[in-house]
């Protein structure tokens, strides 16, 4: 087993011909990167670029929207993970842009930090409905199909916003060709999926791939195997986590996906809609749904444009064509305690990751395919 200091002698020590730009697109790695002062350490020899890593982040506005206006008009409980409670959305139903605003509003939302307790919830209160807002990536999605294959209570329906994460490593490296030289993969979802599954970045896109996990020996493992790969031009699928990850993934848990939910073309926050890329209810869970139980609203009669001008330009981060800090609102009108963006929620969410950390950029700010350098600042 390699050392933190070992593997940074063994990355000191690998020539790299240009700056190396290394995407990641996991909250949990990205997380681990910042506190542990990486890009510090790196600086502007190899820069560590977050994406599309945060199910908070992406989550569509409408989904939000119809969450919102379920909590303030059809009477129910509207149970979601804590951070999907302070995600904003860029207008208002009925006067709230988040469902803590429904809540402070008088409507009945909860916290939870797992499906049981949703599951729980609704058994404890059958007089009432129960919608279980269910958010996240395959990892969550995994657990959630379990609960929704196993015998439910009849107050409980699921308003589902499950999300896939390659298709939307796809899009990005597809949309954004030669601004990335290698891919970090999220260990977790690698858990469930595989190895195999990020095949197609190098079948497709010529780029190294490293699976890592959340220690800083396991991430300074992966980005040692890109930086060999891309000096030697030898692209490989490399697992830097290979105590949990398989190359076939976990079958139980893809059979539960596959058994509970179909793949959809899907809405991502700031990136738009992305091919097969969502989690639908299948049709024996189709009673499960709640659009088959209240009416879906109508968004543009519905929404009222809040007076914030010039929303964050979270999608930017989101992509990876922007730095946290580079954003005008950060640290400033956006801070945990009071969001404008939705990457400032989560604690997988890049703004929040940064904030929280005091981290500033080392990193290239991507803008229309031409990189343009960020001072470090104090």
């Amino acid at each position: 087993m390699y050392s933190v200091e070992s593997l940074l002698s063994l990355i000191k020590k690998t020539p790299l011909t240009k700056p190396l730009r290394i995407l990641n697109v996991c909250g949990g790695h990205e997380r681990a990167i910042t506190r542990a002062g990486f890009r510090t350490l790196f600086q502007h020899n190899i820069h560590l670029i977050p994406g599309p890593g945060c199910p908070v982040c992406i989550c569509p506005e409408e989904d939000i929207a119809f969450a919102i206006h379920l909590a303030l008009n059809e009477n129910v409980v509207i149970v979601s993970f804590g951070d999907m409670l302070r995600v904003p959305i860029d207008c208002a139903i009925d006067g709230c842009d988040s469902l803590i605003a429904a809540k402070n509003s008088g409507a009945d939302v909860r916290p939870i930090s797992s499906v049981q307790e949703a599951v729980s919830i609704a058994i404890g209160e059958p007089e009432k409905a129960v919608v279980f807002f269910a958010v996240g990536f395959e990892t969550t999605m995994a657990p959630v199909a379990a609960a929704l294959l196993a015998d439910l209570p009849n107050n409980l329906k699921v308003l589902l916003s499950g999300r896939l994460t390659w298709p939307a490593v796809a899009h990005v490296l597809r949309s954004q060709q030669d601004t990335f030289d290698a891919l970090i993969a999220p260990g977790h979802v690698a858990t469930i999926m595989g190895c195999e599954e990020w095949q197609f970045v190098i079948d497709h896109h010529d780029l190294p791939v490293s699976i890592s996990g959340f220690h800083p020996e396991s991430l300074l493992l992966s980005i040692h195997a890109l930086i060999k790969n891309c000096s030697s031009r030898v692209i490989t699928l490399n697992n830097s986590y290979p105590e949990v990850v398989k190359h076939h993934g976990n079958s139980a848990a893809q059979t539960l996906l596959k058994t509970a939910f179909t793949q959809v073309d899907a809405h991502w926050r700031g990136i738009g809609v992305i091919p097969r890329s969502g989690f639908s209810l299948a049709a024996k869970l189709s009673h499960l749904d709640v659009t088959n139980h209240y009416e879906p609203i109508d968004c543009s009669s519905q929404i009222i444009q809040t007076s914030q001008k010039t929303p964050p330009p979270c999608e930017q981060v989101i992509l990876g064509q922007m730095a946290p800090d580079g954003c005008p609102f950060f640290g400033k009108e956006c801070i945990p305690a009071s969001p404008k963006g939705a990457c400032m929620v989560s604690d997988e969410g890049a703004c929040r990751v940064w904030y929280s950390a005091g981290e500033r950029s080392v990193i290239e700010v991507i803008e229309k395919g031409n990189t343009q350098k960020v001072e470090i600042k104090s």
